[in-house]
């Protein structure tokens, strides 16, 4: 596989393992919980990324990306599902996600695809994508770090810790890799 497309995953792969370190931190209840009657629980946003991924991502080489069988609307009906069920949802979207990518090859990156009638290389629709998930991702981080408060186990650099982080990746020689290949 490209290097290229190896990184893509690579990137793609550490949001991923944001929502997956977010979800050990959180009880069954705690995935339902909003913040407001206008509020996303966490639940809804992996129902939401789900579909998408799914409608993205099946056939996406040869059907547009907004697939007539999705129901976006439903997406964001807040779930009567267990946090096993969503979790589920989860991976399956992921998995998605990833098959599609294991196909790919240097040169498909410039292939059109299309979202909604509208064309784009397969490059910028993988941009596109990753900018859309690690906005949800981000937003899952954010509730689940408010409902932990004091309790949130922190997924970076934690605060107080950068001079040490930082001495330890200059004490090593410049190399060219993924920055979470170590």
């Amino acid at each position: 596989m490209p290097k290229e497309i190896k990184n893509i995953q690579k990137e793609f792969f550490y949001y991923k393992s944001l929502g997956d370190d977010t979800f050990k931190q959180l009880t069954e209840k705690q995935i339902l919980w909003k913040a407001g009657s206008k509020s996303s629980s966490i639940g809804l946003v992996i129902k939401h990324l789900h579909g998408n991924m799914l409608s993205r991502w099946t056939d996406f080489q040869s059907s547009d990306g907004e697939k007539k069988w999705r129901n976006r609307d439903e997406e964001f009906i807040e779930p009567k599902k267990s946090k096993k069920e969503l979790l589920k949802l989860w991976e399956s979207g992921w998995s998605c996600l990833f098959e599609a990518l294991e196909e790919l090859n240097q040169e498909d990156l410039e292939k059109e695809v299309f979202i909604r009638n509208i064309g784009q290389t397969i490059r910028a629709a993988i941009d596109r994508q990753l900018c859309h998930y690690s906005y949800h991702v981000g937003q899952i981080v954010f509730i689940g770090k408010m409902i932990r408060n004091e309790n949130w186990k922190s997924l970076s650099i934690p605060f107080g810790k950068s001079k040490a982080y930082n001495k330890d990746r200059f004490s090593k020689p410049k190399r060219t890799s993924h920055f979470t290949d170590e």
